[in-house]
């Protein structure tokens, strides 16, 4: 494996090649109506609107569960109110992050392996069904693989400008403390990725005796103040600085609220390791490659990842272990952390964050790599020759192995697909109601709970300032002890606060309908008698 540098024309093909691949997946979406399938990514686009458009707007509607760069990052988008309505906003940043995925990839891959191989492995990756999907969407995968992957793509280029006596070392590192800061604020794993990384950067200074590096304090203070200033804002906020892990609208209080007494564990892997890391490696498999390979790919993958930590250790290949961190992390949060995987094959035989298993597919994209380099170099042996034909082959059965994948349902899509059949008829029923409702009361204010179906205020037209919903506090409150004194369009879900604040304080309001939804809660729509004084801003 020759150690050649990566050529600008290189870089550009790459960037070329997988924007092309981007816009047709985002046409394909757009097409089939699935930019806003998932519920996950109407959730983070409203998240982002809230900080601009609400009755209280600030940095403090960011939530406490969610970390929030993504939704700081969708806010310049979900501006123009269109594109929160119709998904536009989501795609943007998840097709660039896809597009810098691809970028970060290749040019770790050329650290190690041909051009020839970079761009099979590159093929398998760029071209996977799911990945191309989800960077049509507001969901956070694909800007994580996109930090994830350029950490790996940093931390090489540091350790090897620091073996070489380069000066740029200190630039580098504070490439890789930027990008972790960026993962830690976009998903947990991030904190472990963090944690672990910087970790063994101090491990290598201390071996050189270089720990006392200014540098290095400083980018250490950087990469710690990011977890922490996450702690102070939920103490600040919400009072509580583990809100995010034990608040009402934490992972483990949703298990929690949703299990039912003596029925058992809530799904297989529930304090079950061993068990949860067969659900994650499953669907990591399906999630990157044809049923028909099966458990022979990760093996590929794993084998290939043991040839590079032997031929391509002085090359500083030992960082790439880092693209296996979702393996543990994933195996330990299904078993303790109440994020249970359901893959449609296994018990309870649904889909339910199938999504998880991408976050495996750069690390078989560079262990399948290493693979591809020793059959490459194997033809070159004994049928130079054939390197070119085989180089071809190698690409062809990436492209073969997506498009089965493809063939086989993608698990992502199929997710988003049962994602938004759940909430079609509320999405479809409500919004033209509403309007029809505020042609007689234009500015009149609507209460109801925005989190759980966010798009039935974008549907509408209205802005989030129109509604009185769980983000305004006081203000939401004092709607519930008077909702037709405060809103003249009142929205409830049985069961929700708005609901049980109607059947309390029922004086005033008139019902005009009732929703019904297979699987989801009744909606009732009533109007106020009286009507709020209150009068909305403009959109």
């Amino acid at each position: 494996m020759t150690d050649l540098p990566q050529r600008r024309a290189e870089s550009l093909a790459v960037l070329a090649v997988s924007a092309a691949f981007s816009l047709a997946a985002v046409i394909w979406s757009w097409q089939h109506n699935a930019l806003l399938n998932y519920g996950d990514a109407v959730a983070h686009m409203h998240i982002a609107r809230r900080v601009i458009d609400s009755n209280n707007p600030g940095f403090r509607q960011l939530g406490s569960v969610w970390l929030p760069l993504p939704h700081i990052l969708l806010m310049p988008f979900v501006a123009v109110y269109s594109w929160w309505a119709n998904g536009i906003a989501g795609v943007i940043p998840s097709a660039l992050a896809y597009i810098a995925s691809c970028a970060g990839l290749y040019r770790m891959l050329r650290n190690w392996v041909t051009p020839y191989v970079a761009v099979a492995a590159l093929t398998f990756f760029a071209l996977n069904p799911n990945l191309l999907y989800l960077q049509t969407t507001a969901m956070t995968e694909p800007l994580f693989l996109c930090e994830l992957i350029w950490t790996i793509v940093w931390l090489v280029a540091w350790r090897r400008s620091l073996d070489t006596g380069g000066s740029n070392s200190g630039r580098r590192l504070w490439q890789v403390a930027f990008v972790l800061v960026a993962a830690i604020y976009t998903r947990y794993d991030g904190w472990i990725l963090a944690l672990l990384a910087w970790t063994s950067i101090g491990l290598v200074l201390l071996r050189r005796g270089e720990l006392r590096s200014r540098t290095f304090w400083l980018a250490s203070a950087f990469v710690m103040a990011a977890p922490l200033a996450w702690l102070a804002y939920n103490a600040t906020v919400f009072g509580d600085w583990l809100e995010f892990a034990r608040g009402p609208y934490s992972a483990k209080a949703i298990e929690l609220r949703t299990m039912t007494p003596g029925s058992g564990p809530p799904h297989p892997g529930w304090h079950n390791p061993w068990i949860s890391l067969l659900f994650f490696g499953r669907t990591a498999e399906i999630d990157a490659t044809a049923e028909l390979w099966g458990s022979r790919f990760l093996i590929l993958s794993i084998l290939g990842t043991l040839i590079g930590c032997v031929v391509a250790r002085k090359k500083a290949f030992l960082w790439a272990l880092l693209l296996w961190l979702p393996v543990p992390f994933y195996a330990y949060s299904i078993a303790y952390g109440s994020v249970p995987i359901f893959i449609p094959k296994w018990w309870p035989h649904s889909w339910y964050n199938t999504r998880y298993g991408m976050e495996m597919l750069p690390a078989f994209a560079v262990g399948l790599a290493f693979v591809a380099s020793f059959v490459l170099a194997a033809v070159q042996d004994f049928k130079p020759q054939w390197t070119r034909f085989a180089a071809g082959l190698l690409v062809a059965l990436a492209v073969w192995n997506n498009w089965k994948v493809t063939a086989e349902k993608p698990l992502t899509y199929i997710e988003g697909t049962k994602n938004i059949d759940a909430r079609r008829v509320l999405e479809q029923q409500i919004p033209p109601l509403l309007r029809s409702l505020l042609t007689t009361r234009p500015a009149g204010m609507i209460l109801m709970k925005t989190s759980v179906y966010p798009n039935l205020v974008a549907f509408t037209g209205v802005p989030l300032r129109q509604t009185i919903n769980e983000g305004d506090g006081p203000m939401f409150g004092a709607a519930l002890a008077a909702p037709a004194t405060h809103a003249a369009i009142v929205v409830a879900f049985a069961g929700d606060d708005v609901d049980q604040a109607v059947k309390e304080h029922p004086e005033g309001l008139t019902q005009v309908a009732r929703i019904f939804d297979p699987g989801q809660p009744i909606a009732t729509v009533y109007v106020s008698d009286t009507g709020p004084a209150a009068k909305a801003p403009h959109q």
